[in-house]
Order: structure tokens, then C-alpha cells, then sequence
């Protein structure tokens, strides 16, 4: 074999399959379960999800790139993209109907892409990791994909500076033949080790960390998958038979809308039997969670090894910011609008309000407009203790920020009471909300700024600068700015419940409408 080029010559072979389905504990205040840590900006000028889309540009066409997440976040992502112009509209995102771990999420896109293109090759990236050095990323895939040629499986290993307790490791063999494209047979997967364990795996050589990234033949993991979690690989046949073969399946022949984003998750057909994609979700939601690293990679034995030339971080917590961020000669971390005094190795994260700190020592600090976060660096893992607490008390602080970003511009929550709550609208120019209504809640709208476009019950008017309206409950409405400059308005809510679930949709720019 030729090692100083790829086998794989038509990049179209080549897919990328982006893992974000994750939700947002680890890095509370600042991520929450709508905003989870892969659409934040941590490091770099970008969030981590376009940043993982700007990693693989110009190594696979962009419509090759597919990214997996759940129902839930689905077509917030889509809108998280929009930044990324062209690329975005180019890229597919699979549906789960729910989160069931890695393994499953992966199989799924296989089926997929199975379908698309038998020959493909899989590049399977978590979406919330920290990776600076694209060209030197981007090179090691070539080295990982020679091996998927091979039909073998191949993942990365991060050569260990620390004993590191928090990840897990991956021992190489190194007595077998000497590769000259760096690939190393894998000996075991280990677990998360103590750290006696780790000072071991440090000294010791051949360990690695494992990253999480992966690289595959698509027939090469639906193989592995029917090898070694059988029940899967019988489910994702069952949905492969309700998505792509509908003459097995009592119901009309239709076509694959595989650029929708909700391909599982259609509501019903009102037929006698329950449609392909209700089964789908039905089967899909059955499956036991599991992960690939123990559910196919611990198993296999034909699994390569690629050691990593890039700087890699997952981001797992807030101490991970100690190995990415510049920090000053005292070690700290300062972002933000910030005043201290002599700290020393802590990190504070502040927004527009000012945080001043004294004699801080090995803290983390993070302060958002309705949270604020103070704990030892040492106890940072626990920070998901206090998000279920949040659930718990059924507190929002875990869901959402005061602020939420939505296609047509924001929303933020300036106060809330029983029976009432207070929101500041802006609509950027010429976008509008979709025709709804509320159920359990009327809106008294105060234009501050603009003019809005204002639809109630059929009748289309226009409220100007210091008007206002009402929108009674059960009453089809829109708001719209159809003017070149921001529209913002109070809304006034009052009712016996006032969540973002009190919703129907009938008409919507953003493909939102489920009824």
C-alpha cells in the first residue's frame, strides 16, 4: 500500500458524523439543558460545535457532514448553524428520538448512510471538544483512515502528561510490526483508573487517553455492532426496514426526506396503522443505552490506534480550562469584566457585571444573569448535583438562561410572579414569529422600539412606538417586524401557567409546526 496518500481518493467515500446530544451539567451556569456546552463559546472565537464544523472543512464535501442529537435539540442546532452561511444549509442532522448513548446514535447514522453510500467511511467527532491545530487534525485522519481501509477500527489516543483520573485509557501493543503511518495495534480499553493506577499508566508508556474519536468502514460497524450488541443491530434492521424499505411494511411507498431533520419524530398519520417514522421512534426509545467504547471498542479485537499530534481537550469540566486558556502569572484564569486582588490558580467567568475577587486560591467563579457559581476546583465534579437539585425543585435555572436566542431574534425574562411574568421581545428586521396561540395565558404587548405587524384572530394591524395590544388567550396571533431596524417590546403574560411548552403552531417560518 502507497502511504503517502489516501486509498480513499474520492472524498465523497468519506462522512463525518458529529455527536451532540449532550446536555448542559458539566459546565453549569453558563451551560444549561437548551444551551449545552457544545454551543458555547469556551475557547477559540467560536462556539465548539462550529468550531468541530470548521475542522473537518476542506476534508469532506459539506453536505458529507451528518450531525446526530435528540428531538429536543434538533432544530436548535439548526439554528445554531445559520452562522456558518452555505455550509449550514448543506448539513444533515439525524433526529433521535431520544438519547441512547453513543453506540446506538452511531449505528443509527450507519443506517443512514448505508444507504447513501455502502462504501462510505465513517469520521465519528464528539461536538464539544477543544482541538486548536485543524491541520495537524486533519492530517492524522489521513493516517486513521488508511486504517478503515483496512477495514479495521481505529481510534485516537492522547499521549498522557499527568496521571489523569478522569479519562479513560488505551494500552497499545507496541511488540507487534512497526507501521510507518503511526498506526498502533490496540491491546485493551481500561476504565477510569485512581490515582495510584494512573501514576502507573503515566511511567508505564503504552497508555493512552482515549478521545472518543473514531474512524470506521459504515459496513465495518454495522458488522461489529451485529457481533457484539446483537439486540442493536436487530432494532436499527427493524428501523432500517421502516425508513428504507416500505414495500416490506403494510403502508404506501414514500420518499426518504433524508435533509429533514425530524425524519423519526412525525406525528401519526391518520391511518388504521401507525406510520413508519411513530414505529421507528417507538423501537428506537426500547433500546438499552450504551456507549461505543464499551459496547463495540472494548470487544473488538481489530482495533488500530492512531497517537495524536494535536492538542486535545474534551472540556469535561471547568478545570479542563486550565489546559486550553492563557492564564496569568499567578494563574489565574480572568474572563470578563473582572477586578482581583491576589488570587491565585482560580478561574472566574463574568459577564457584564463586575466581579471582583480577593485572595481567591484554586476556585472556579462563574457568573451569569440569574446564577452564580463558587466552588473549589477540587469539587468541581459535583456541579451536577446542584443541576438535579434545579430538576428537582422544578427551578428553570437548569433549562434555560434569562436570555434565549431564537431564529427570529431573543427573548429575555425580566420578572416573574405568580400568575404573571415580564419578558423583553427583540425581532430583527423583516422576521417574524409564527401564527400560534397560548392555551393558558394572554400577551399585553408595549412597543418600545420599531413598529410591529401585529396578526389577531385574521386581522393584521400595526402597533407603533409607545402602543400597545392584547392577544386574549385562545387567539391565533403573530408578531412580525416589518421594518429595517429592531423591534423591541414588553410582553406581559399573565395566567395560571406560563412555560414555553403553552404553544401551538400553525404556521412558521422555521419548519416548527407539529400539528
Amino acid at each position: 500500500m502507497n502511504n503517502s496518500k489516501l486509498n480513499t481518493d474520492n472524498s465523497k467515500l468519506l462522512f463525518v458524523v458529529i455527536l451532540a446530544g449532550g446536555s448542559g451539567t458539566r459546565f453549569w451556569p453558563l451551560s444549561r439543558e437548551t444551551c449545552p456546552k457544545q454551543m458555547l463559546q469556551i475557547v477559540g472565537e467560536d462556539t465548539l460545535l462550529r468550531q468541530t464544523i470548521k475542522r473537518i472543512e476542506g476534508f469532506v464535501p459539506p453536505e458529507n457532514t451528518w450531525i446526530v442529537t435528540t428531538e429536543d435539540m434538533a432544530q436548535d442546532i439548526r439554528f445554531h448553524l445559520e452562522p456558518l452561511g452555505p455550509v449550514a444549509r448543506s448539513i444533515r442532522i439525524i433526529n433521535e428520538p431520544v438519547g441512547r448513548n453513543t453506540a446506538p446514535a452511531i449505528g443509527l447514522a450507519a443506517v443512514y448512510l448505508r444507504h447513501i453510500s455502502p462504501e462510505s467511511i465513517m469520521i465519528v467527532m464528539p461536538s464539544d471538544h477543544a482541538i486548536p491545530d485543524r491541520d495537524q487534525f486533519q492530517a492524522d485522519l489521513k493516517s486513521a483512515i488508511r486504517g478503515a481501509e483496512e477495514n479495521r477500527l481505529v481510534t485516537f489516543g492522547i499521549k498522557p502528561d499527568r496521571p489523569e483520573t478522569g479519562y479513560g485509557y488505551i494500552k497499545v501493543d507496541r511488540q507487534g510490526t512497526i507501521r510507518p503511518d503511526k498506526l498502533l495495534k490496540v491491546e485493551r480499553f481500561v476504565e477510569k483508573p485512581d490515582a495510584p493506577t494512573a501514576r502507573k499508566y503515566l511511567s508505564d508508556g503504552n497508555y493512552y487517553w482515549n478521545s472518543g474519536i473514531f474512524v470506521f468502514k459504515t459496513s465495518k460497524i454495522l458488522s461489529e455492532i451485529q457481533t457484539h450488541l446483537p439486540s442493536l443491530s436487530s432494532t436499527l434492521k427493524e428501523i432500517e426496514v421502516f425508513l428504507f424499505k416500505p414495500n416490506k411494511f403494510n403502508e404506501p411507498n414514500e420518499p426518504n426526506k433524508l435533509n429533514e431533520p425530524n425524519q423519526l419524530n412525525k406525528p401519526n398519520k391518520p391511518n388504521k396503522l401507525q406510520s413508519r417514522p411513530a414505529l421507528c421512534a417507538m423501537r428506537y426509545a426500547e433500546i438499552d443505552p450504551i456507549s461505543i467504547d464499551y459496547g463495540i471498542m472494548e470487544r473488538s479485537s481489530d482495533v488500530l490506534m492512531v497517537p495524536a499530534s494535536f492538542h486535545w481537550s474534551d472540556l469535561g469540566s471547568w478545570t479542563a480550562l486550565d489546559e486550553i486558556l492563557e492564564k496569568d502569572r499567578d494563574g489565574n484564569i480572568l474572563k470578563g469584566n473582572t477586578i482581583d486582588i491576589g488570587s491565585r490558580n482560580t478561574t472566574v467567568f463574568a459577564g457584564e457585571r463586575l466581579i471582583a475577587t480577593i485572595g481567591l486560591k484554586d476556585m472556579v467563579l462563574v457568573d451569569t444573569p440569574d446564577a452564580t457559581l463558587a466552588v473549589p476546583k477540587e469539587r468541581v465534579q459535583e456541579i451536577r448535583k446542584i443541576v438535579e437539585t434545579l430538576k428537582r425543585r422544578g427551578q428553570e435555572e437548569y433549562l434555560l438562561h434569562k436570555t434565549v436566542v431564537r431564529p427570529w431574534g431573543s427573548y429575555t425574562v425580566l420578572e416573574k410572579g405568580g400568575g404573571y411574568k415580564i419578558k423583553r421581545v427583540v425581532i430583527h428586521p423583516g422576521s417574524k414569529l409564527s401564527l400560534q396561540l397560548h392555551r393558558r395565558r394572554s400577551e399585553h404587548w408595549v412597543v418600545v422600539s420599531g413598529n410591529a405587524k401585529v396578526t389577531r384572530d385574521g386581522e393584521t394591524y400595526l402597533v407603533r412606538t409607545n402602543e400597545s395590544t392584547f392577544i386574549p388567550a385562545n387567539t391565533k396571533h403573530r408578531l412580525e417586524n416589518p421594518g429595517e431596524d429592531l423591534l423591541q417590546i414588553i410582553e406581559v403574560q399573565n395566567g395560571d401557567y406560563l412555560e414555553e411548552d403553552d404553544i401551538e403552531r400553525f404556521d412558521d417560518d422555521y419548519g416548527r409546526v407539529i400539528i
